[in-house]
């Protein structure tokens, strides 16, 4: 097993084993490999991967658990949701967010479970009202600094479906300025301009 964190765009995998999707990243020039779990060793693994010239990062360590409580301790954890959003037509809601195709979501609000803060989020984000959640498809994690501080944060994603014919609106403030619903079988416009976490969210809903 395996959690991935992002760094911008970089991925860093947390893993207790070599799997063959990690391997290839263990040859790249442009990539840091650390098997001794320590507090330096975490340490100088944050510090690699805030590096221009790395692309990619692996930890391995026997204890997943460990490991993943050991970076924990390094951020301020944020807990957000989000929705992938099908309608009658079998196709997928898509959100242009400061320029790039991305998914709805947002923080969760203060005693909020995930599941009420995607409902919520795709709500507001895209002025969708029937809206019923499915199950949940993967959570994502990435990196960013605020004011200093720095923070993880945890997504957790699930399949929302739209009945009907609903209208849409861009929710302005949170700077989105158009909604598409795109074809699942034409998704390279939306995949060409988006995050690799958004694509990890159509891979765990088996779209890509």
């Amino acid at each position: 097993m395996h959690i991935k964190i992002y760094f911008n765009n970089k991925p860093l995998f947390l893993t207790d084993a070599i799997t063959p999707d990690i391997e290839p990243y263990v040859h790249h020039d442009d990539a840091v490999y650390i098997d001794e779990f320590s507090a330096p060793g975490i340490k100088s693994m944050i510090h690699e991967m805030r590096q221009e010239k790395v692309h990619a990062g692996i930890y391995l360590h026997h204890d997943l658990e460990a490991l993943k409580n050991a970076f924990w301790k390094k951020f301020t954890l944020v807990q957000a949701a989000g929705g992938l959003v099908t309608n009658d037509e079998g196709k997928l809601l898509f959100i242009l967010r400061r320029g790039k195709w991305d998914l709805p979501k947002g923080k969760l609000d203060p005693g909020e479970t995930p599941e009420q803060g995607a409902v919520r989020e795709v709500s507001e984000e895209t002025g969708l009202q029937q809206l019923s959640l499915q199950h949940h498809l993967v959570n994502t994690y990435h990196t960013y600094d605020d004011s200093g501080h720095h923070l993880l944060k945890e997504t957790h994603w699930y399949l929302l479906h739209a009945a009907g014919d609903q209208p849409t609106t861009p929710q302005v403030i949170e700077q989105i300025t158009r909604i598409e619903w795109a074809d699942p079988k034409s998704l390279g416009k939306y995949t060409a301009n988006t995050y690799p976490s958004i694509v990890d969210v159509l891979r765990a809903a088996n779209y890509l």
